[in-house]
């Protein structure tokens, strides 16, 4: 195995990115930096009250608007694809039909219940798909954003009745139902456990049962919310025009906001403002007991001056709230967002994008150690200081293939190409994909990924269930319903196109424990080492030929290297160790001694070290290597 040339390692460790305390520059909330988030779709994450489970009527209006012929909740442990028997007698072709109807019953009080699971994990930032009011299983298609979807709370019929009696475009009418009352339970037991929590703002559209929709198409041009949306026809008995509007990219479920030069028109604007203020500051009881920031839902679609008032709005009420955004682009197109007068922090996709051309892909869609490092620089310096700490570096979430699926099948293309992968990962309308379980070596790369995420510059941010091995192309397989230990999953067996694949190559559903605790080991080395969360970085090495890329992390008195090596190969690697006698491998539990002016270590294939230097007192004895 070849060593590494120590004039390579002078000409890498000029690629750095320093943080301090806090900068006078920085506007970001610093707790952020220590962020570990955890992603959860509260369908799919876990039904912790049955009575609440929605029912058909509870559906209508979300996609597909066509009325289904028979209905129930879906079997929580069933075969993905394998269609039941309510749906076979809907007698639709369409498998995203039968996929988009599904709901399992998630909810708020599910949530609740394995807060202490998230908690054991590492997790103390939680991010919360849509949880207002709303037909579908997304809930992006918002009736309101002043209440929590009834079907998420304790009394579905109580407070449907309950939001009736009010005005729902003046504030000073609005009411606490029993599910808004549990969103704040939620928050404050999850606030007890030290964990923060974020929710989905979705302000670019809300949905066709929107309180605001529904009454212009009632009451027409005297609706006082007509100047909401943009309006292309009322119905007409007459002449049989129908009532027709403006979608998100045409579509009738997604009904937009209207915006002018300034953004979202006033109307609307005043409504998003004083239901942001409900949920961070509820009952004007102090922000402590409401929400710790918003995800702003296609951000890139809304005007910049929007923003920044909103912004300034929300920095009003709570300074602290950490604020995201979904910009799926470029990195030039992202950085108008995030200079301090918008966002705090992006989801950073461009950080999957470049993780998985360097760790998954090989030919014409991967990438070098060097060019690696060349990217990894580019989004580090992109931003004002502070925000290269906060951004979620993730890579699965609700509108991407999850992370196993994505290395199954990573020959297929490359993830940065975002419009073509999205629809090339979606195995209802690609047969290439392939759906099946990933192996113990395709695992062993999503461990490789958790190991840059945990210990890399930025608040790594975990999709529900990728911590137990969870497998599925992109939307709607992104969305399985968590996999527990209590719950009887079938095997499976079934495939896009309701054909069977045999017995003997179906795939076992349950938790994958070993990953598990990967994840849990990775978690807990992050959040005990505040180099890995607020310390300066440096490139050590990026070396082309062996595939090992290796990183300083240092804060205050301590340093910790992280040495990956890409390799399908074992390698030696030899740095020099400067003023450390010792390196505690804190990831595989082995002790290294520099022997001067060098270190060497061993580090598997596709594996990776993350090591502490520490100095050895004088009278100290000897070390274990």
């Amino acid at each position: 195995m070849r060593a590494i040339k120590p004039l390579l390692l002078i000409l890498l460790a000029t690629t750095a990115c320093h943080a301090s305390a806090k900068p006078a520059a920085e506007f970001v909330p610093q707790w952020a930096k220590s962020a570990v988030w955890y992603q959860v779709f509260p369908d799919r994450f876990r039904n912790g009250d049955p009575s609440n489970d929605p029912t058909v009527a509870d559906i209508a209006g979300a996609d597909p608007m066509e009325p289904p012929k028979q209905w129930r909740v879906h079997p929580w442990g069933s075969d993905w694809y394998q269609l039941q028997d309510y749906e076979k007698a809907n007698g639709e072709p369409e498998l995203w039909k039968h996929m988009q109807r599904r709901r399992y019953g998630g909810d708020l009080q599910g949530i609740i219940d394995k807060l202490d699971y998230l908690k054991d994990l590492g997790i103390n930032a939680i991010y919360l798909n849509p949880v207002f009011d709303s037909p579908s299983h997304h809930k992006y298609d918002g009736a309101s954003y002043h209440h929590i979807d009834p079907n998420f709370g304790p009394d579905p019929k109580g407070d449907r009745a309950l939001m009736a009696k009010e005005n729902p475009g003046d504030p000073k009418t609005w009411v606490w139902t029993k599910a808004d009352e549990l969103a704040l339970t939620l928050i404050a037991e999850a606030h007890k456990r030290g964990i923060r929590v974020i929710f989905d703002g979705v302000f670019n559209h809300m949905g066709f049962n929107s309180f605001a929709l529904q009454d212009v198409r009632r009451n027409k041009m005297k609706s006082p919310y007509l100047s909401w949306f943009t309006i292309k026809n009322f119905d007409d008995p007459v002449s049989g025009v129908q009532f027709d509007y403006e979608g998100w990219w045409g579509n009738k479920s997604l009904p937009e906001l209207r915006e002018d030069a300034k953004g979202i028109v006033s109307g609307p604007k005043a409504y998003i403002f004083a239901a942001t203020e409900r949920w961070m500051n509820p009952k004007g009881k102090g922000t402590q007991h409401g929400i710790d920031g918003w995800r702003l839902d296609v951000a890139y679609m809304v005007a910049h001056p929007f923003w920044k008032d909103w912004r300034r709005h929300v920095k009003a009420i709570n300074p602290e709230a950490y604020l995201t955004a979904e910009i799926v682009n470029t990195p030039d197109v992202v950085k108008p967002y995030l200079q301090g007068d918008e966002f705090d922090a992006e989801m950073q996709y461009n950080f999957a994008f470049t993780a998985a051309e360097f760790l998954f892909n090989e030919g014409k869609y991967g990438i070098t150690a060097r060019e690696f490092d060349r990217k990894l620089a580019e989004l580090r310096t992109l931003y004002p200081p502070g925000v290269a700490y906060v951004n979620q570096n993730l890579f699965g979430s609700h509108d991407t293939n999850r992370i196993g699926s994505y290395i199954v099948n990573r020959t297929l293309g490359n993830f940065r190409d975002w419009g073509k992968w999205f629809q090339m990962s979606q195995p209802i309308n690609n047969p290439e994909f392939s759906v099946r379980k990933p192996n113990a070596s395709e695992l062993q790369l999503q461990k490789l990924f958790v190991v840059l995420q945990m210990t890399y510059v930025g608040a790594p941010m975990v999709y529900y269930g990728d911590e137990v091995g969870m497998w599925g192309g992109n939307d709607p397989d992104d969305r399985k319903p968590m996999i527990w230990p209590d719950i009887a999953y079938e095997k499976e067996r079934a495939l896009p196109r309701q054909n069977l694949r045999p017995e003997s190559e179906a795939d076992t559903v349950v938790q994958n424990l070993e990953l598990h605790a990967f994840y849990r080991k990775l978690i807990g080395i992050r959040n005990a080492h505040p180099a890995l969360q607020i310390g300066s970085y440096r490139t050590l090495l990026a070396d082309n030929g062996d595939e090992v890329f290796a990183y300083e992390r240092h804060a205050g008195g301590e340093t910790l290297w992280v040495i990956l090596n890409n390799s399908a190969s074992q390698r030696r690697v030899r740095l020099p160790r400067g003023n450390f006698d010792e390196f505690e491998d804190l990831l595989n539990d082995r002790t290294y001694v520099g022997q001067r002016p060098e270190v060497e270590f061993t580090v598997p294939a596709k594996q990776a070290a993350v090591l502490r230097a520490n100095r050895i007192p004088l009278n100290a004895g000897p070390v274990k290597k």
